[in-house]
Parts: structure tokens; C-alpha cells; sequence
């Protein structure tokens, strides 16, 4: 049996494994879901100062605190750098990184996963979507993004997500990540996702041939863990044994 610890994407909380974390129990699973400081039911706590370092050390305490080891750590989306991060500070309590259609580290000493790697096009959305959002530090989801990530996202899963969505700190977003050799041997495990895996182009194909690790695809669009529950369940058991 596993030791499931997840974190979560951007706009979220742990409330959207809410879910599958009972089911992984039932199964005979220890899951964990924590929701990092200044999203979801930690909002209030949202600081302009508050990014990567942060979201690490609410990662690493929630491990040292709960005396885990021998964990299983998934990151959703953006959480792909907080679990690289959190693994290069405690890779004695990881067994297994695993990316649910998330950022994935490449193997290099340089900063990576910041606003200087995102595409102009992204950068530019993201930019305008702080303007709009006021504060200079915060942003929703953008309205050019939305559909893209929720497309099979219907009724009520759809109208509880977006009451439950809060903004996310930029901070989190812009911060690049400098990772050690200690990463480059961490064991990985992949969930990636998309609507036609019958019909990609020869930049996933790419992508997947240069995953480290097993994987799996998924038929749907960002959030697996609401849509599809029992296979991103049967996905998770299996890439971890």
C-alpha cells in the first residue's frame, strides 16, 4: 500500500482530490491533500511575497510533521515545481515523483519554470489577466485558458470548481526553480492528458519520449481528479508499485 501526498494546482485548494481521497483509503491507501498558503481554504493568508519558497516549506512541513516517508508525491499543473523543489530538500521521505499533467523539471542546473520560459503569447495573457484582477500580484483563471482546461468539465462538477476557484499569487506562476543532481535521480511517474491521444503532433510525441519514468494517458482535459476519478485512481495505484 501507498503513501499518497497531493498538492495542487493553480486556483485550487485541497479540495479538488475530494474525490479520490477517500477511495485511495478505502483501497487500504494513506492519501494526504494540502492546500498551500494564500489558495483555497488558505486564501486569506495570500501575500505578494509568498511564492515558491513558501509553497516548498508548506510541502516539507506537512511531510515532516505527519513523520511521512516513503512517499508518493503528486503535483498537479504548476505543483510540478513545488514537488521538484520539495524533493531536492527531503528526498529521504520520496519514493516516487509523480506529475499529473504538470510541469516537468528538465535536467539542468539553470533556472527553469518561470515567466522567462513561458511562451509570449501565455506570458502576455497572463500579464493582462493581473492587470485586470487589480491587485498587481494575484490573477483568475484567464478567460482564454478556461475552456482549454475545462472542457469536459460539466453541470455540477462545473458549477462547484468555479465556486470553489480563488485567485493564484503570480508569484507562484513567475518564480523559476534551481534544482541539483539530487533530482536528476529522483524516480518519476507521469499522468499526462488530453483529448485525442489518437491524433497528436510531433511535439507530445517528443515529450513523451523524453518522459524518465512510466506513464499514463488520460482522455481529459486539466482536472482528471473531478472528470475522470476512477481512472486517475486506477493510474495513480498503478504508477506506484
Amino acid at each position: 500500500m501507498a503513501t499518497f501526498v497531493f498538492v495542487h494546482g493553480a486556483w485550487l485548494g485541497s479540495w479538488i482530490w475530494k474525490k479520490i481521497l477517500g477511495q485511495l483509503r478505502e483501497k487500504g491507501h494513506d492519501a494526504y491533500a494540502i492546500t498551500l498558503t494564500g489558495m483555497g481554504d488558505r486564501v486569506h493568508l495570500a501575500r505578494k511575497e509568498y511564492g515558491m519558497d513558501t509553497a516548498t516549506r508548506d510541502v516539507v512541513n506537512l511531510l515532516e510533521y505527519e513523520d511521512l516517508k516513503d512517499v508518493v508525491l503528486v503535483g498537479h499543473s504548476f505543483a510540478g515545481k513545488v514537488i521538484t523543489t520539495v524533493f531536492d530538500k527531503v528526498p529521504e521521505r520520496i519514493r516516487l515523483l509523480l506529475f499529473l499533467d504538470a510541469f516537468v523539471p528538465q535536467k539542468s542546473r539553470e533556472p527553469q519554470g518561470g515567466i522567462d520560459q513561458m511562451g509570449k503569447e501565455d506570458r502576455e495573457i497572463f500579464e493582462r489577466a493581473v492587470k485586470a484582477e487589480g491587485s498587481g500580484w494575484k490573477i483568475g483563471i484567464p478567460d482564454e485558458f478556461l475552456e482549454e482546461l475545462t472542457w469536459d468539465l460539466k453541470g455540477t462538477d462545473r458549477e462547484w470548481f468555479l465556486s470553489k476557484i480563488t485567485p493564484w499569487p503570480t508569484k507562484l506562476n513567475f518564480d523559476p526553480i534551481t534544482v541539483s543532481e539530487k533530482v536528476d535521480k529522483a524516480k518519476k511517474a507521469f499522468i499526462l492528458c488530453n483529448k485525442n491521444w489518437e491524433d497528436i503532433g510531433q511535439d507530445w510525441k517528443d515529450f513523451i519520449a523524453s518522459l524518465d519514468g512510466k506513464y499514463k494517458l488520460l482522455v481529459a482535459a486539466h482536472y482528471p481528479m473531478v472528470t475522470k476519478p476512477a481512472e486517475t485512481i486506477e493510474a495513480l495505484i498503478e504508477l506506484s508499485q
